[in-house]
């Protein structure tokens, strides 16, 4: 079993909390396995690097995470002291850097969890929302022009290629054939009709490579209402990174929560570092008290272990958080509970070693 390096980036609020139970697991894993298995490096970056430098990371942030064979990220963010789009701008910049072109995002309502649809059960929920990670609306182009006058532009262009659809629509489709065997994709073709419409003929040139899959293209406004009236009719959806970062948070509320909602930016041709974090943000309102509820956390340093080539371990912390949540007797407030955090890390982990 090999040794992986890791870059540890807890960020800011919550995201310090929840790092410190996903590393507890990492830890566990391999107390479990009796050898050591991971080098971590942990960076202060974020918030407390902001008031120490002036700045949320150190210039050369990205040769420094080039090194490793992961990064792991807590979350991004106090807008009290920094504003958003400066604290967020290392994750854009990360992602496109290091060509982490899918955002993975499973949503999965587990055994134990309640969900605020009436009539659905267990299971009936299990869809990976698949966002298209490196261009589309977060591409970065644009500009401002008459600067705090009456008369001020903003300009913000989406950029789609070819290249990117493609290989984002057959990652999906590859990962359909695998489960369900169902794709759907995410455009606003009606109305958008340069950049949504090329993602509609991307589709009907790639879908035929994939006879077995089951593939359909959805309004975008349609397949957000379709997650709330019945999300048991999705399994793999493809999306671009705006419309994907909003499905992804309905999937991940849909099926019990934010706290519970991993997820991976992956750079499939392993080229450069791949970056796991739960999708919530960092939480200014609860930081610091010791409720946030850490299994995203957990659950994305599984996706880390599963990406890096440790099924097994990945399956084994996912098991003991399946188990947690069915038991119930140990959660946090947000699953109407009243442990904390690390009570909560604890109660798993404890569970992943008497595996």
């Amino acid at each position: 079993m090999s040794k992986y390096t890791v870059a540890v980036y807890p960020g800011d609020g919550i995201g310090i909390e929840v790092t410190r139970e996903a590393v507890k697991l990492l830890c566990a894993i391999e107390r479990l396995y009796g050898k050591e298995m991971f080098n971590l490096t942990e960076f202060d970056w974020g918030t407390v690097y902001w008031e120490r430098t002036g700045s949320v990371v150190p210039n050369d942030y990205l040769n420094t995470l080039r090194q490793f064979d992961a990064v792991y990220l807590g979350a991004l963010g106090n807008p009290a002291k920094i504003p958003d789009h400066i604290s967020l701008k290392p994750l854009i910049e990360i992602r496109q850097s290091f060509d982490q072109y899918v955002c993975l995002r499973p949503a999965t309502l587990l055994p134990g969890l309640s969900t605020p649809l009436a009539g659905k059960k267990p299971l009936d929920i299990d869809m990976m929302v698949v966002r298209e990670n490196s261009e589309g609306e977060y591409a970065g182009v644009g500009g401002v022009l008459k600067c705090d006058t009456p008369d001020e532009i903003a300009t913000e262009v989406s950029i789609h290629t070819r290249k990117g659809i493609e290989r984002i629509l057959r990652y999906g489709f590859e990962l359909a054939a695998k489960r369900k065997k169902r794709l759907a994709m995410a455009t606003k073709s009606n109305v958008i009709k340069f950049g949504m419409v090329l993602w509609d003929r991307v589709l009907s040139s790639v879908a035929p490579d994939y006879p077995d899959v089951q593939a359909e293209k959805c309004h975008i406004d349609a397949l957000a209402m379709n997650f709330v009236r019945f999300p048991e009719r999705y399994d793999v959806v493809v999306a671009s990174n705006l419309f994907g970062d909003i499905l992804s948070d309905i999937a991940g509320t849909v099926s019990g929560g934010l706290g519970l909602a991993p997820s991976a930016n992956i750079n499939p041709e392993r080229k450069h570092p791949s970056l796991f974090e739960p999708v919530h943000g960092s939480a200014p309102d609860i930081a610091g008290r010791g409720v946030a509820n850490p299994v995203a956390a957990i659950r994305s340093a599984a996706m880390m272990l599963d990406f890096l080539g440790e099924p097994q371990a990945a399956e084994l912390v996912n098991s003991a958080v399946a188990a947690c949540l069915e038991d119930g007797l140990v959660k946090t407030p947000d699953l109407g509970g009243t442990s904390t955090t690390q009570e909560m890390g604890d109660d798993i982990a404890r569970r992943l070693l008497a595996s």
